[in-house]
């Protein structure tokens, strides 16, 4: 469904040289897959994400999606980046409503819609409230909502949860998969927290270092099951996982 072939990014630096951000990366995502996305900071993760939704060109290589050159964003890729992205001035549901307001949907259509996935996400006692009313679950919840609405097949999310409590943070991601799971779709979310990307990726891509190589791609069968969170096989599979970012653990 996604693809990544042989893609390269690069900045140029102030002083006139050249800042190697994704080395000749190769992924391919199938439809309905859950990546995560872990490596240390400044390693090219949000860089790959951006590729993905369309938002850079690589210098070199390409990106496909369906088999066709994505060259901007697409209709079916909805992205959630770190700041949310909400307009405080707007309430919940005109936030939420957005993208059907963009597309010209019908009046009827954009109520009907927005009342669905505002009581699917526990959000429709919030329906008139303003962002700043809110907590940060709460901002999260009306993101993703935002992002859903359009009927994407492909959810990429940038650190979604990283300003949220550990209990928060378990809910979102209970309610992620959930909605994954409903509506068969694509996920890929990059994070630093690696109990998340153990959790939620089926298969976790590793970058290690700053090269801007992908170290390796883990497949992960426990993937989603609540249970594994408290099992001595998901904390050595977290140690292992901490152990390929530092760079220590060799095949």
């Amino acid at each position: 469904m996604l693809e990544l072939r042989d893609a390269m990014l690069q900045y140029e630096k102030p002083d006139g040289g050249v800042q190697m951000v994704l080395d000749h990366i190769n992924l391919k995502i199938e439809q309905g897959e859950r990546w995560a996305v872990i490596g240390s900071s400044g390693c090219g993760k949000s860089s790959m994400l951006h590729l993905l939704a369309g938002l850079q060109k690589p210098v070199s290589g390409d990106v496909l999606y369906q088999n066709q050159s994505l060259q901007k964003p697409h209709g079916e890729i909805s992205v959630i980046l770190q700041e949310y992205g909400l307009f405080p001035w707007k309430t919940v549901e005109q936030n939420v409503a957005l993208p059907l307001v963009l597309q010209k949907k019908s009046k009827v259509e954009i109520k009907q819609r927005t009342a669905e996935l505002l009581k699917q996400l526990q959000l429709e006692e919030h329906a008139k409230k303003f962002p700043a009313q809110l907590s940060g679950g709460q901002r999260q919840r009306i993101a993703i909502a935002r992002a859903l609405i359009a009927q994407p097949k492909v959810l990429l999310m940038d650190e979604p949860f990283s300003a949220l409590d550990a209990l928060t943070r378990e809910t979102m991601q209970n309610i992620v998969l959930e909605l994954c799971e409903q509506q068969n779709l694509t996920l890929v979310m990059v994070t630093h927290n690696i109990e998340e990307a153990i959790f939620l990726g089926q298969k976790i891509a590793v970058f290690s270092d700053n090269s801007g190589k992908l170290r390796r791609v883990v497949e992960n069968a426990h993937s989603g099951q609540p249970s594994y969170r408290v099992t001595e096989e998901f904390y050595q599979h977290c140690n292992q996982l901490r152990s390929w970012i530092g760079g220590h653990h060799e095949e």
